[in-house]
């Protein structure tokens, strides 16, 4: 058992509580595989989505290429790209959670990472009624104020966080 991987002893271990409980409660363990049945074309086409972020990501970023622009020797640039990816990547962040970890093998910085998913709160789509309901200067400030502060973000998370860990 010591040369299986964590997640088929992770997917045996869970398999084994799915069977005790139908032996125990074969209603409730009928009621959970309706539900999961229910929720599959719900989530089925979040997990493609998923798919495809990371292939594109793969296809077109080599590691060389996310060193260059996201990696410690970045600068000034690195943070533009960052927070210019992150106010043109829409979606929720768990669909964006694997796309930023490929990143993060290739050699992006972990702070380059926070910014752009703090920038997610920019929301270009969003930008007509926030000025429609509180005027053009508000947004503005408020755009402006959420990408010093995933700078902020950004370089407080390198402080904390070594690369190595």
């Amino acid at each position: 058992m010591s040369k299986v991987s964590g997640r088929i002893k992770f997917l045996i271990i869970i398999l084994l509580v799915y069977l005790i409980v139908g032996l125990i409660n074969p209603t409730l363990s009928l009621n959970a595989l309706r539900y999961f049945v229910g929720m599959l074309p719900k989530v089925l086409p979040i997990l493609t989505l998923v798919f495809i972020l990371l292939f594109f990501t793969n296809m077109l970023l080599s590691p060389s290429k996310i060193n260059k622009h996201l990696g410690k020797n970045s600068g000034v640039k690195g943070w533009l790209y960052a927070i210019a990816g992150g106010i043109f990547i829409s979606g929720p962040p768990y669909i964006l959670y694997p796309m930023l970890g490929e990143l993060k093998k290739h050699g992006a910085r972990n702070g380059l990472l926070a910014a752009m998913l703090y920038n997610r709160n920019v929301k270009i789509y969003f930008l007509p009624a926030i000025i429609y309901y509180f005027n053009l200067r508000y947004a503005v400030i408020l755009s402006i104020y959420i990408i010093l502060f995933s700078i902020l973000n950004g370089i407080l998370l390198e402080f904390i966080v070594s690369e190595n860990e």
